[in-house]
């Protein structure tokens, strides 16, 4: 479980714990990752999907695994392409998209290996739509679900499934670390409006990973009934 130290990551973590799977934590924030294996009995490991190394160091300590869920990204600023900060770009690109492909390439032996293995991409529904002042991230998110649904045709026939699960708005820390920690501007995102939780999204995570190993989700879209699209939201 990638990003696992709190959103989306831990509340996925928590739940699959509480399917009976040992829950191995990356991310990196490893004293956050150690109370949550505390609570779950998993195992908590440093991980920077941006680093080769620590990839590899991460995958190295894992013998064994049959569930990989790529959750590690997220979003940087809010510009126009004429304004764009490339160090803002390059952060987004690395950490949504090569992130994915580095610890996906890692694991994928061992998921093969395991006899019914399993990959979930939490990707968004940014990466079906385009709205303005948001190409950094929507273009990140385009390219790591294409990634992902080409790993759809590359896997047939192995013992591997492929579920890419496309959220709305979740109200975590995601708008928060998107404007640099301001609280403030984050909140106004999610006035007036329910948004998904992170218990949401672990739970359609769950339910997918614990179907029949021959049945295949390939995507699930899951936004709040107040929204229709990345930007279509209805506010009370």
């Amino acid at each position: 479980m990638t990003g696992a130290s709190a959103g989306i990551g831990e509340a996925t973590a928590r739940r699959l714990a509480a399917e009976g799977f040992h829950v191995v934590l990356g991310a990196r924030r490893l004293d956050l990752l150690h109370v949550i294996a505390k609570e779950i009995d998993g195992t908590a490991i440093e991980l920077d999907v941006t680093d080769e190394t620590s990839v590899a160091a991460f995958a190295d300590r894992v013998p064994q695994a049959n569930v990989l869920v790529n959750n590690a990204g997220g979003a940087r600023g809010l510009s126009t392409v004429a304004e764009g900060d490339p160090a803002q770009w390059r952060w987004m690109w690395e950490a949504n998209v090569l992130g994915t492909l580095l610890v996906t390439k890692a694991f994928i032996p061992k998921l093969i290996a395991s006899g019914d293995g399993h990959i979930v991409s939490v990707t968004s529904v940014a990466a079906r739509d385009a709205y303005d002042n948001g190409s950094g991230y929507t273009s990140a998110k385009h390219a790591q679900s294409a990634l992902h649904r080409t790993l759809r045709g590359e896997l047939l026939g192995q013992p591997v499934r492929v579920t890419e699960v496309l959220p709305g708005m979740v109200e975590t820390d995601f708008s928060a670390n998107r404007f640099d920690g301001d609280t403030e501007r984050a909140a106004k995102v999610y006035e007036g409006l329910t948004p998904l939780t992170a218990d949401d999204v672990a739970d359609v995570i769950a339910f997918a990973v614990t179907r029949p190993s021959h049945v295949n989700l390939d995507e699930i879209v899951l936004k709040p009934r107040a929204q229709s699209s990345a930007t279509r939201v209805h506010r009370q």
